[in-house]
């Protein structure tokens, strides 16, 4: 059976990858992964005890640092994506935080894409200053100012596979080598990517993945949970110099030197076991049900997703009372060539997308937002339900970002029928 699952196609490992990590299957004859509601786990004896905790034994000794249901869909999360290893986190923007404070520290900066989501942002303009990381913001679709942007204390490059301002397609091909001639790693937020169906940046030299896992990869709206997957790629012994604490003795672990006791893991090994360990942001394993469960659909609900965002992109761009629509599925799209290297499905393109109307201004928004019955508005994406959200407010100050303006709405398109979804917009644009 072991052979066959390595052999699996992508919608048969989304429901059966993992399964037997940890004996978590063996003997109870459950369906569905148990969920483990316990603090704290039996050492066999004293010194299983004390090599769990030194790092030599992987088994489980406190669900801080893991849980049996955690570890299923660490390791499907990490089959899905392409890459060696994974590990839960509270929600997205924990993964996100944990990834990179797995990589830089006071003093160090990394560089990412200017058109990266609202929270993202924040959390790089504020939250990494205030703790002495600096964060350098460029466009990630010019080679050069990427290349003159990494200095001595650069640490990683980060951006979304499909940016959240713009929906830019990433050319992760070209910033993975920029990265990797520097000696730094490429971090990617595939939250857009759903687990790596619709895009796998790991297959395109990316070495670690984000994502908010509560959005398109839980798909119910329903609870927070973040994910990191490690590639198991980054050279990090050649590159000591900027990776010290991957590389030299750690003295919060005895003096365990991270990569010659995991080698290629040694990163992922770190974040959970020095900083997850630390800080605690972990996902609790109700949480972890409900991705899997997920996961589970998330091959047929994304197909979905993704025909009626098609459709809809389509009709609002034929509609006169629209000004703009911005989708990566329109012939018009500034990337739209991208489609084809990094797009895993046929005719899907996410299911996300922005639209203008015909004079503009903040009051007519809100009146076509007021006027809707059946969408709602929310900042929420990946839910079952079509959501509609006026975000022009946080990006405006920013710098470079002409995308989006004022009347600009930005859609998570859902899974009603997508001749409901044009009515609902049609009935709301005739009442303006």
């Amino acid at each position: 059976m072991a052979n066959q699952k390595d052999q699996l196609r992508y919608e048969s490992l989304s429901i059966h990858a993992g399964k037997d990590v940890h004996r978590v299957y063996s003997g109870t004859g459950a369906v569905t992964t148990p969920i483990y509601t316990t603090t704290s786990f039996v050492f066999n004896n004293s010194q299983h005890g004390a090599d769990i905790f030194a790092g030599r034994a992987e088994d489980y000794a406190y669900s801080r640092l893991g849980n049996p249901t955690l570890g299923v869909l660490e390791q499907r999360i990490a089959a899905l994506e392409g890459g060696a290893a994974s590990l839960a986190a509270a929600s997205g923007e924990a993964a996100r935080w944990m990834a990179i404070f797995g990589l830089a520290s006071a003093g160090e900066n990394i560089i990412s894409s200017a058109t990266i989501a609202e929270d993202a942002y924040n959390h790089f303009k504020y939250s990494f200053p205030s703790r002495g990381i600096s964060v350098k913001f460029v466009d990630t679709n010019d080679a050069d100012a990427i290349r003159n942007a990494i200095d001595d204390q650069t640490r990683a490059v980060y951006i979304e596979s499909i940016s959240s301002v713009g929906l830019d397609i990433a050319d992760i091909k070209l910033v993975a080598s920029i990265a990797h001639e520097a000696g730094i790693p490429l971090i990617v937020d595939n939250t857009a990517g759903a687990a790596g169906y619709l895009i796998r940046p790991i297959d395109h030299g990316a070495d670690i993945v984000v994502h908010a896992s509560s959005e398109w990869i839980t798909g119910s709206g329903t609870v927070r949970s973040g994910i990191i997957i490690d590639s198991g790629k980054f050279h990090w012994a050649e590159h000591a110099e900027r990776f010290a604490h991957l590389t030299t003795p750690a003295p919060g672990y005895h003096g365990l030197n991270f990569c010659e006791k995991f080698d290629a893991l040694a990163y992922i090994f770190y974040v959970r076991m020095a900083i997850l360990r630390d800080v605690g942001p972990s996902l609790n394993p109700f949480a972890a049900t409900f991705a899997l469960a997920g996961l589970a659909s998330l091959s047929p609900r994304l197909d979905r997703h993704h025909e009626n965002a098609l459709i809809l992109a389509r009709w609002l761009a034929s509609n006169g009372k629209v000004s703009r629509v911005i989708f990566p599925g329109l012939p018009d799209h500034q990337k739209v060539d991208r489609a084809e290297t990094y797009l895993r499905q046929r005719n899907a393109y996410g299911a996300i997308l922005y639209f203008g109307i015909v004079g503009g201004g903040v009051e007519a928004a809100k009146a076509l937002v007021a006027n809707l019955k059946m969408i709602g508005e929310s900042d929420g994406v990946g839910n079952p339900q079509t959501l509609i959200y006026l975000p022009n407010v946080a990006l405006s100050p920013r710098p470079g970002i002409t995308e989006v303006d004022e009347a600009f709405f930005r859609v998570s398109v859902g899974l009603e029928n997508s001749n409901d979804i044009i009515e609902d917009i049609e009935q709301a644009l005739n009442l303006l």
